[in-house]
């Protein structure tokens, strides 16, 4: 098993920025491809962006290319989500996750391990 502890959530004014992280135990953290989804008030939870094992490739959402970077630390367990520029629309809880196979995917269906979220608020 897999468990994952998201960090870093809070309120900040549009444009402002904010650095989300996400603790890793109980599996070796490398094997795994990590993703952060999001779900917004009264929406679906979606895809954010996701990070390859060794974090040599990464895929981000269109409406957040250019303003979010995933990165991860293989050494320290962790991925981590840094935010910049943000929008009132990137309101929603972020979600950390967790996939066993190798190749990135998008959808949530295909992770395995899920944390419990942490509040991202963009006041406008």
């Amino acid at each position: 098993q897999v468990q994952l502890v998201e960090s870093g959530g809070g309120l900040v004014q549009a444009g402002g920025s904010l650095r989300l992280s996400c603790e890793a135990s109980g599996r070796t953290f490398s094997s795994l491809v990590m993703g952060w989804f999001r779900r917004a008030p009264g929406k679906e939870r979606e895809f954010v962006a996701a990070i390859s094992r060794s974090g040599s490739v990464t895929r981000y959402v269109d409406s957040v290319k250019g303003r979010f970077s995933i990165s991860r630390d293989n050494d320290k367990n962790t991925v981590t989500l840094q935010m910049n520029s943000l929008k009132p629309e990137d309101t929603a809880v972020y979600y950390c996750a967790g996939r066993q196979k190798i190749v990135i995917e998008f959808a949530e269906s295909e992770y395995d391990y899920w944390g419990r979220g942490t509040q991202v608020t963009v006041s406008s």
